[in-house]
C-alpha cells in the first residue's frame, strides 16, 4: 500500500513555480551524519576553527548556531554535482547541452590547429565563472582558430556596452538585456550563483543563495598527529588540533529569487525583451536540478562532514523536485549544432600558464584578487 504521507508531498515543477509562486521560493532541508555519527566537521581555518555565534529566540532564549557552509561555499557544492568527479571537468548527463566555458592549453600548429588539448579550469570549477581572468583575458578557439583579440572584447562588443569613442564599457538601462542574454549564452550556470564584472559595472546578484548551518551547536577539540617515519622532514612529529562539532539539528537553507528571474526577461508586444519564459524556466530548473541532485544522496561537504538528507520543506509541507534536464535543455534554445558546440574554448599558451609567479603581479583584467572574490566569487572553505 502506497505511503499517504509520500502522497502528500507536494511537487516543484519549474514551469509552474515561475508562473505561480511568489518570490522568494525559501526550501529547507534537515540533514544528519550517515552512519548515525553525531560529530561533523564544519568549515573552518587553521588557528581559527569554525565559527559559533549566539542567536537569540523569540522565547528571549539563545542558542549556539555553527556556520558549517557559507554561501559562496554552498554554491561551489551546488556546482560540483555539474561534473562527472572531483577531477572529471564534463558535464554529467543529464545537463548535456548546457553553455560553459572551458580555459585549454595544448599545440598550436603551422595549420592553427590545436593538438594536445589540456583543460585546465572550467566557468563551473572556477571562481567568478564566466568573469574570471582565465576566460577574459585568453582568446577564444573556433573552428581551429584563434581569435584575434581576447575574449573579454568579444564580450564587450557582443553585449554593445563599448562606449564610442572610448574604451570604457558600462551598460545603459537599454543594454541590460543583452547583458542578461550574452551571460546566457555562454554560461547560464553564472546567472543562478552570480556573477561580477567590475570593469563595466556589471553584477548579477545571486538567483539561489544556501546556507548550512547546525543548530544547538557544541564545539568538539580533539587532537591529531603526524609521524615522520623516515626522519626526512624538519616538522618532527607534531601534534595538532582539529575541530569538530555536534548539534540538535542540521539545516541547508535554499533561497531562490524568484522576483529577479522574472526581471531577467519580459514582453514588449510581439518583441522579447532579454530571456523568454523558456530560457528563464531553464535556470529555474537548473536551481532546483542542482538541489535535488545535492540532496538526493548522501553527499561529503569535505572529509568529516558527510551527510544525508532527512526531509526537504517548503514552509510546513514536505516537498520533491521533479524536473528533467533534458527537454529544459532543448526548450532554452542554446547554439544550434553537437553538445560540443556549445562549449566556448579560451585558449591559453602553456608558458603563460605554467610560469613562475611575478615578484610583483599585475592586478587581474577583471579588477579583482583572484584569490579573495568577494561576494559574488567562489569561495574554498
Amino acid at each position: 500500500m502506497p505511503d499517504q504521507k509520500e502522497n502528500r508531498r507536494k511537487q516543484l515543477i519549474a514551469s509552474e513555480l515561475l508562473r505561480d509562486c511568489d518570490s522568494p521560493l525559501i526550501l529547507t532541508a534537515t540533514l544528519a551524519p550517515v552512519a548515525g555519527l553525531d560529530r561533523f566537521q564544519p568549515a573552518g581555518f587553521p588557528e581559527v576553527g569554525h565559527v559559533i555565534y549566539r542567536a537569540p529566540r523569540a522565547d528571549a532564549t539563545d542558542e549556539n548556531v555553527c556556520i558549517m557552509d557559507s554561501a559562496a561555499s554552498m554554491a561551489n557544492h551546488l556546482e560540483s554535482v555539474c561534473m562527472r568527479g572531483p577531477h572529471d571537468v564534463d558535464l554529467v548527463d543529464d545537463l548535456k547541452g548546457m553553455p560553459y566555458v572551458r580555459c585549454v592549453t595544448g599545440d598550436v600548429g603551422d595549420n592553427g590547429e590545436l593538438t594536445d588539448r589540456e583543460v585546465i579550469v572550467t566557468s563551473l570549477t572556477e571562481g567568478h565563472r564566466i568573469a574570471s581572468t582565465y576566460f577574459l583575458a585568453g582568446k577564444r578557439l573556433q573552428n581551429g582558430k584563434l581569435a584575434d583579440h581576447p575574449f573579454e572584447d568579444a564580450l564587450a562588443e557582443e553585449i554593445g556596452i563599448v562606449l564610442k569613442g572610448s574604451k570604457k564599457a558600462h551598460p545603459p538601462a537599454a543594454k541590460w538585456w543583452d547583458v542578461f542574454k550574452t551571460i546566457f549564452k555562454y554560461d547560464p550556470n553564472a546567472l543562478v550563483h552570480g556573477v561580477l564584472f567590475p570593469q563595466w559595472q556589471i553584477k548579477v546578484p545571486r538567483l539561489l543563495t544556501a546556507h548550512l548551518e547546525a543548530f544547538g551547536a557544541a564545539r568538539v577539540d580533539r587532537s591529531g598527529v603526524k609521524f615522520d617515519r623516515l626522519g626526512k622532514t624538519t616538522s618532527g612529529q607534531p601534534i595538532f588540533a582539529v575541530d569538530d562539532a555536534t548539534a540538535r539539528e542540521i539545516r541547508a537553507t535554499f533561497v531562490l529569487d524568484l522576483a529577479q528571474l522574472r526581471s531577467f526577461g519580459r514582453k514588449d508586444g510581439e518583441k522579447t525583451l532579454g530571456l523568454g519564459e523558456e530560457q528563464k524556466e531553464f535556470l529555474l530548473a537548473l536551481a532546483l536540478w542542482k538541489i535535488r541532485t545535492l540532496l538526493e544522496a548522501p553527499f561529503r561537504f569535505r572529509s568529516g562532514c558527510h551527510l544525508r538528507c532527512v526531509s526537504l520543506k517548503s514552509g510546513e509541507d514536505e516537498v520533491d523536485i521533479s524536473v528533467d534536464m533534458s527537454p529544459a535543455v532543448s526548450r532554452a534554445a542554446f547554439r544550434k549544432g553537437s553538445d560540443e558546440s556549445q562549449v566556448t574554448d579560451i585558449y591559453w599558451p602553456r608558458e603563460e600558464l605554467y610560469r613562475e609567479a611575478d615578484e610583483n603581479p599585475k592586478a587581474p583584467a577583471n579588477g579583482q584578487d583572484e584569490a579573495n572574490p568577494g561576494e559574488d566569487g567562489n569561495e574554498s572553505e
